[in-house]
């Protein structure tokens, strides 16, 4: 099937919200407390995902949806970078996040061919993201992404319970 990866809109907030709260619930079942996952309400995501981008005043914070058949099966954003020890005129990948049902379909793939491609159109000399240490499958998929872990550790307090997280670089070109 064809796959349109392309901006998102404020009609896109109530996918992209059930696309997160499934990808969390899916990515993250045996790695963060499941009664965390289960409290997560897709209703409050999207609120705050339209919140959000109404309230983006950054013009290089970029949301953009992976959209199958009319409907949206994967959402990314990025935008610069928020940690300290990272060089000036980096940015960071905020999320990546595909529905279940379509992962192993290129969607991810799509999604971050384009938000590389778009950091460095923006100018972006290197792209950063987090990632739960222990998730071995979005290790691999941003592995192959052109992505390394470039030594940065800390803990994600969430439900009570502090999850590790590494951190992943890669350096940017203008072709991306």
């Amino acid at each position: 099937m064809d796959l349109l990866v392309r901006a998102m809109t404020a009609d896109d907030c109530d996918a992209v919200a059930a696309v997160r709260i499934g990808g969390w619930r899916w990515a993250y079942a045996g790695l963060m407390p499941q009664a965390y996952l289960d409290a997560m309400s897709v209703e409050e995501n999207a609120a705050d995902q339209r919140a959000r981008l109404k309230d983006t005043t950054d013009s290089r914070v970029v949301n953009v949806v992976a959209e199958r058949a009319g409907a949206v099966v994967g959402w990314g954003c990025l935008g610069p970078c928020r940690d300290p020890d990272v060089p000036d005129g980096s940015g960071e990948l905020y999320a990546l996040y595909v529905n279940p049902e379509h992962v192993s379909t290129g969607v991810g793939r799509a999604l971050a061919r384009t938000l590389v491609e778009r950091a460095a159109v923006d100018g972006f000399s290197s792209l950063v993201l987090w990632v739960l240490k222990e998730n071995d499958r979005a290790r691999r998929f941003y592995e192959k992404a052109g992505f390394t872990p470039d030594g940065a550790e800390e803990p994600f307090d969430v439900g009570g319970a502090s999850v590790p997280e590494v951190r992943y670089a890669r350096s940017l070109t203008r072709a991306g």
